[in-house]
């Protein structure tokens, strides 16, 4: 259904919006550690902001899209709200008007980071009982999350997860936001998808992970916690969607001209692309799609689920005037490494499977077109044993504030550098056996250490094993033309 023809009248729309809403395949947000509630606000204010809704739940009115004149506030209306189940459930209250709650769990191993939210701006937008904390900390250590703090927890974030599930018409799956560097978010994300596997075998499990880079390190224990994570995430995802923060300051300080750019700037382009990915869940298109169908499209071997998305476009303030918004312009962008949030270079490896994200006044002919164009001029960076591998998918809305934008998310081999990178700390301070006591503290035995490398080793040979066997095939080719 096209923008124009959303014309009808309020009643009807609140009729339309609110029985859409009970038929929508709802997703549940699980945010753990500092890095992933940091991020999770980013995200829950953009999703506000594109639904219409106030740090407080309440709906404000057709706000975000004034500059489409073609759309009654009726049909504004319906946009934001008929999907917004999906994120969102619907408190209607005898004491006030409608509040929408977000399906999400804020956990943590020390009290102040979920304190810092409840006292922020979102703070009365979660349910109490959403928060869930320990009292001490993990302290960088991966096995404080995983055996002891956060094994003492974990029973009570599953039971919340268990109640919001219970209230959902039809689950689509999880999402679930952390950072492989620190303890909480690797450690104790690491044993909430092994228990979300087991609990919720059927439901897509998809993460944002942010992952540790040489750039940027926080604490010397990064590779090891990275490791073991990755270890779990080889089994336990659907989809992992990478970043990285050397890739998220190298955007903010080279294309968006910030000298010194903070953790709210970082977090925003993180939500840019959160929003984009889930945009054809939320909202109407031509092409729509759904987290299975993304999964179906992007992961054609099951241990090669890790993505790397992208966004555009990325643009300084100063210059957006001057830059356009094509959609041939939108797609070159998409694949360009410096729009990537993960610092990897894709020229080095090659793309098995790709989906694209077009959001505003696109036609499909358009974004056919441009994504073709593309494949045929760079046909050697994509695999061509996999036909159609790049997906479009179309969504009338944009950003608020924008006009058009893109989001990708990539399934290339280039993303092997990342692993052999952090592998490379791991090695050489695993080979002196150094800060393995601490883990060994908490009850691991150095056998995990072994077993995570050994995975992480295996992950990267499967990377390169499919990378070469493009080249292989050309060759198997040629000698069948000599033959004949």
């Amino acid at each position: 259904m096209g923008l124009a023809s959303l014309n009808f009248d309020s009643a009807s729309a609140a009729l339309r919006s609110r029985n859409e809403t009970l038929s929508c395949r709802e997703i549940i947000n699980v945010q753990v550690g500092q890095a992933g509630n940091q991020i999770g606000e980013a995200f829950w204010r953009s999703v506000l902001a594109e639904h219409g809704l106030g740090h407080d739940g309440l709906h404000n009115g057709p706000s975000g899209m004034q500059h489409d004149t073609s759309l009654t506030p009726a049909a504004v209306e319906y946009l934001q709200l008929s999907r917004a189940g999906v994120y969102f459930e619907e408190v209607i209250s005898s004491y006030s008007e409608s509040k929408w709650v977000p399906r999400s769990v804020q956990v943590d191993l020390e009290q102040g980071v979920c304190d810092r939210v409840r006292s922020g701006p979102l703070g009365s937008l979660f349910k109490p009982d959403t928060y869930i904390y320990g009292q001490s900390g993990a302290g960088n250590n991966w096995g404080k999350g995983y055996y002891t703090e956060g094994a003492e927890i974990v029973d009570g974030v599953l039971e919340s997860i268990r109640i919001q599930a219970e209230r959902c018409d039809a689950l689509q799956g999880f999402q679930l936001l952390h950072s492989l560097g620190g303890g909480t978010g690797a450690g104790l994300g690491s044993l909430l998808l092994g228990k979300l596997r087991e609990e919720f075998p059927d439901r897509m499990i998809t993460t944002y992970s942010i992952l540790p880079s040489p750039k940027v390190s926080e604490t010397v224990t990064e590779p090891y916690n990275c490791m073991l994570s990755v270890n779990q995430l080889v089994e336990c995802t659907d989809m992992t969607i990478c970043l990285d923060n050397e890739a998220l300051y190298d955007i903010a300080q080279t294309t968006l001209k910030q000298v010194s750019p903070g953790f709210d700037t970082l977090n925003s382009l993180v939500a840019q692309v959160m929003c984009g990915t889930s945009t054809s869940l939320r909202f109407p298109g031509q092409l729509n799609g759904d987290l299975r169908k993304l999964g179906v499209n992007l992961v054609p071997f099951p241990r090669l689920h890790f993505l790397v998305p992208s966004y555009a476009p990325f643009v300084a303030k100063q210059s957006v005037a001057y830059q356009g918004t094509s959609v041939a312009e939108l797609t070159q962008a998409l694949f360009n490494k410096h729009n990537m949030l993960v610092a990897c270079d894709p020229r080095f490896g090659r793309y098995l499977t790709a989906a694209t994200i077009f959001r505003g006044k696109i036609s499909s002919r358009e974004a056919e077109h441009a994504v073709h164009q593309l494949q045929t001029k760079n046909s050697s960076a994509f695999i061509e044993w996999i036909p159609d591998n790049v997906s479009i998918s179309l969504c009338n809305v944009p950003p608020v504030g924008m006009r058009q934008a893109a989001v990708c998310l990539a399934n290339t081999t280039s993303l092997q550098d990342l692993f052999k990178r952090t592998h490379v700390q791991f090695a050489a301070m695993f080979r002196k056996n150094a800060y393995v006591h601490w883990y060994q503290n908490e009850g691991m035995d150095v056998q995990e250490f072994t077993e995570a490398e050994n995975n992480a080793l295996d992950l990267i040979s499967e990377y390169q094993q499919y990378q070469d066997s493009a080249a292989a095939d050309m060759d198997d080719a040629d000698e069948e033309v000599l033959e004949e």
